[in-house]
């Protein structure tokens, strides 16, 4: 009986170490994220984004993200130019209300990160890789990346016209732990 019960004990002992190791630390996002976007002809804010994140700079191979952003909350400072973004001309936020990002792997990169994953957007999904930064002060962290999406890749709007087709996104995600 005292050697079941060592065993046990050694047994669960073990599945906390093996569990604290594979798992990351889980971060809520802080509500003064700025998700935005520029080009020369438009420019603005996503207002709501969401999602969970799990990311440890020793453990990279168990952080990941899965967030989303609501295409309604776009806001470019202007009523109309909001109403013809959230159209069908552009991303139907109707029937596609969501952007989302979900990672398959984080690798480091440099002074930073890079995570791949699969971006939809207008229900068209694509491997997409983010670069970023991670800065860390006490339980809280900023998440920094900057990057061009392709309008074209997603079917958002038509091609060539008064939009250039590639657009600068600009992502500060502050986060605390959980």
């Amino acid at each position: 009986m005292k050697r079941l019960i060592i065993f046990s004990s050694t047994l669960l002992l073990s599945a906390a170490v093996f569990a604290y190791a594979v798992l990351a630390q889980a971060w809520n996002i802080s509500g003064k994220y700025n998700i935005s976007f520029s080009s020369s002809a438009a420019g603005g804010i996503f207002k709501t984004f969401k999602g969970t994140i799990a990311f440890d700079e020793q453990n990279l191979a168990a952080s990941n993200f899965n967030v989303t952003v609501d295409v309604a909350s776009i806001n470019t400072g202007n009523a109309l130019q909001n109403k013809h973004a959230k159209s069908d001309e552009w991303f139907d936020a109707a029937k596609y209300p969501e952007i989302k990002y979900t990672s398959k792997k984080i690798v480091k990169a440099g002074a930073g990160y890079q995570v791949t994953g699969d971006l939809e957007i207008h229900g068209v999904k694509k491997e997409f890789t983010i670069p970023f930064t991670f800065k860390k002060a006490g339980n809280a962290a900023t998440f920094n990346g900057t990057f061009k999406v392709n309008r074209n890749d997603f079917h958002i709007g038509k091609p060539g016209g008064d939009v250039p087709d590639v657009i600068d996104v600009t992502v500060a995600v502050p986060v605390v732990k959980a």
